[in-house]
C-alpha cells in the first residue's frame, strides 16, 4: 500500500532520514519504534509531505507521491494524528469531528461515521458540545483520532498517541486502535516511544536509531529479539 524507498530528508543541514526504506501492506498494523530523536516523527512528515525528502521515493497504491503538496496527499486518504494532539482548543468537540470531514461530500457517510466514533469513545458523545480545549489529555487524544477518523482515512498515521497519557488511557487508546484495524479494515502505522505496547499492538515493526532503519521483522520476533529486549523494552 506504501513504498519509502531509499528516502533522505534533511532539515537544513542535518540529515534526518537516511537511506529509509518502509514498506506497509494493506490491512496491517505496522509500528515504528526507536529512541526519542531517531527520526520517527519525521519519517511521518516526510510521507505527509510537511517535510519532503531530498531523495527517494514514496509510493502510495502504486503512485508516486513523493513531491505532492500535504493537502492532496490528505485528499487521497493518507491521514495523520499528530504528535501532541492539537486538536482544536477553541472548537467543540462535535465541531473538531465536522473539521475532520471538511473534504467530504457523502453527508449520510459521515452521520454514520460520527455516531461510530462516538461508539468507540462514549466520553466524546457525552462531551460533544464541549469546547475542546477543556477536555482531559486522554479525552483530547481521543479527539484527534475521532476527527482523522472523520476523513476517511485509508492508511492513519498516529504519533505517538500514548504521549503524557495516564496507563489505563493507554491500554484504552491502544485497545481501540485495534478495533479499528479490525472493524474498518483500516491501514495503521504507529510511531511509538512505548515499545513494548506497540509491538504487541502491530503485526509487523520497524526500528529506526539516529534516522536509519536498523532492524525490520514481525513484532513477534522483535519482541523475542534480546537486543531490542535490552534496549526498548527494558528487560
Amino acid at each position: 500500500m506504501l513504498k519509502l524507498e531509499n528516502i533522505n530528508t534533511f532539515y537544513g543541514n542535518i540529515h534526518a532520514l537516511k537511506n529509509v526504506d518502509i514498506e506497509i501492506r494493506q490491512g496491517e498494523i505496522i509500528t515504528l519504534i526507536g529512541a526519542n530523536g531517531a527520526g520517527k516523527s519525521t519519517t511521518l512528515m516526510s510521507i505527509c509531505g510537511v517535510v519532503p525528502p531530498r531523495s527517494g521515493k514514496i509510493v502510495f497504491e502504486d503512485e508516486d507521491i513523493t513531491q505532492t503538496p500535504t493537502d492532496v496527499i490528505v485528499s487521497r486518504g493518507i491521514i495523520q494524528v499528530p504528535e501532541g494532539r492539537r486538536i482544536f482548543p477553541a472548537l467543540t468537540v462535535r465541531e473538531n469531528l465536522d473539521m475532520g470531514a471538511f473534504l467530504r461530500k457523502d453527508k449520510e457517510k459521515i452521520k454514520m461515521d460520527i455516531e461510530y466514533v462516538f461508539e468507540l469513545f462514549p466520553i466524546l458523545a457525552d462531551r460533544r458540545n464541549q469546547v475542546g480545549g477543556t477536555l482531559s489529555g486522554g479525552e483530547q487524544q481521543m479527539l484527534a483520532i475521532s476527527r482523522a477518523l472523520m476523513a476517511s482515512p485509508r492508511l492513519l498515521l498516529l504519533d505517538e498517541p500514548s504521549l503524557g497519557l495516564a496507563p489505563i488511557i493507554v491500554q484504552q487508546i491502544f485497545s481501540i486502535i485495534k478495533k479499528i484495524n479490525e472493524e474498518q479494515k483500516t491501514t495503521i502505522f504507529l510511531v511509538e516511544q512505548n515499545a513494548n505496547l506497540a509491538l504487541k499492538t502491530a503485526h509487523r515493526g520497524y526500528v529506526m536509531e539516529t534516522g536509519r532503519i536498523t532492524q525490520a521483522d514481525t513484532t513477534k520476533a522483535l519482541l523475542a529479539n534480546d537486543k531490542i529486549r535490552d534496549a526498548y523494552l527494558g528487560v
